[in-house]
């Protein structure tokens, strides 16, 4: 994706996923492609870590999965899966990747 679609994205997920609650850390991570994304959506469900995803409804990327944004949640409420699952994303660094 261009880096201004990715950071209409982002600030589209991180609205979706506020308030914060104190000492939350904003991160931004990475996945090459949608396909990715769709997976990490089904591991997020799978493991219960609340989520809310970002769907694109306008052209051209009518009906696409853009990013998920993290509620904000405490470590001890993470179960091990989870944890593994989200120590596997890398840190958004551009280059046309989802967020």
């Amino acid at each position: 994706m261009p880096p201004q679609v990715v950071a209409a994205q982002l600030v589209h997920a991180a609205g979706e996923t506020g308030p914060t609650i104190p000492g939350t850390h904003a991160v931004v991570l990475g996945v090459e492609n949608e396909e990715e994304l769709y997976f990490l959506q089904k591991q997020l469900e799978e493991t219960d870590i609340p989520h809310h995803t970002i769907c694109e409804p306008d052209e051209p990327y009518f009906g696409s999965l853009m990013a998920i944004g993290l509620y904000p949640i405490e470590r001890n409420r993470i179960s091990p899966a989870g944890r593994s699952i989200l120590r596997k994303l890398s840190l958004y660094t551009g280059g046309g990747k989802h967020v």
